[in-house]
């Protein structure tokens, strides 16, 4: 476990996104950090990177833009900026929780595994830092109510820092696409499934070669009860405790017996 509640007035919080250093998500997480904490610091990518997934950069150095006193920017991933963070920035004292988001748009499903966001909290997690991951659902045709994170995204962080919780395991928030007024509570939830792929583009580029265009997804259908997708969908602040250890832990007696001398 992470073995004792999180005091936040005394507490260190290190903030990264994945939508960039000056995403309005950023700056609505900064705001209610620092309405709980004095200590806030933010460690963001120089340019938006959206759907980065939990990728480190290896193959080229990174470099730190420092922005003001305690917000930088990287040029480099989500995963780069927690791991620099923590292990060069606030090395002599490191964070005591991590913040990942705002992000503009939804990270339940699948979009898990694909999120960027959600790899800053991956990052955080591995190096034994409790991490919240937040993003704020929205339908592209009517904008995106920002309200509805920065009204709800406290209460959350007050609730959750007030107990322990798992070691290995990160949690995941979407707020809903709704105003904060109307949203139907907060619940706690399990991954939802949905089918990806369907919304693929074909084109024709200027010297007649195809391309292909890999686009946002559609609408969410209906999910099982209790899931993250079905939470959002009914207007709901979704809680998932996501482990880190993707092990099957049931296929292991079957694997071994068939692999047994």
């Amino acid at each position: 476990m992470f073995d004792r509640p999180i005091d936040l007035g005394a507490a260190r919080i290190l903030i990264s996104n994945d939508d960039g250093i000056n995403a309005p998500g950023l700056r609505l997480l900064e705001r209610v950090a620092r309405s709980l904490c004095p200590d806030v610091w933010v460690v963001a990518p120089e340019q938006e990177q959206s759907d980065a997934s939990h990728s480190l950069t290896l193959r080229r150095p990174l470099r730190i833009r420092r922005v003001s006193r305690r917000r930088f920017a990287i040029d480099g991933t989500p995963t780069d900026c927690v791991l620099l963070a923590i292990k060069f920035i606030l090395k002599d004292r490191p964070p005591t929780l991590v913040l990942s988001g705002v992000n503009a748009g939804g990270n339940f499903g699948e979009d898990i595994t694909y999120s960027g966001t959600v790899a800053a909290a991956m990052e955080a997690t591995l190096l034994e830092v409790p991490a919240v991951a937040m993003s704020q659902h929205y339908d592209r045709a009517n904008g995106v109510k920002w309200s509805t994170a920065e009204h709800y995204a406290g209460e959350v962080l007050r609730r959750l820092t007030a107990a322990p919780w798992p070691r290995n395991t990160l949690i995941n928030v979407n707020f809903p696409d709704r105003p904060h007024d109307a949203v139907a509570g907060i619940e706690i939830t399990r991954q939802g499934r949905r089918k990806l792929g369907d919304n693929l583009t074909e084109r024709i580029d200027p010297r007649g070669v195809p391309y292909y265009w890999i686009g946002p997804m559609g609408d969410e259908g209906p999910n099982q009860p209790g899931t993250d997708i079905a939470a959002v969908t009914a207007g709901a602040v979704s809680i998932t405790p996501v482990i880190l250890d993707l092990t099957n832990v049931p296929a292991l007696e079957p694997l071994s017996k068939l692999f047994a001398r």
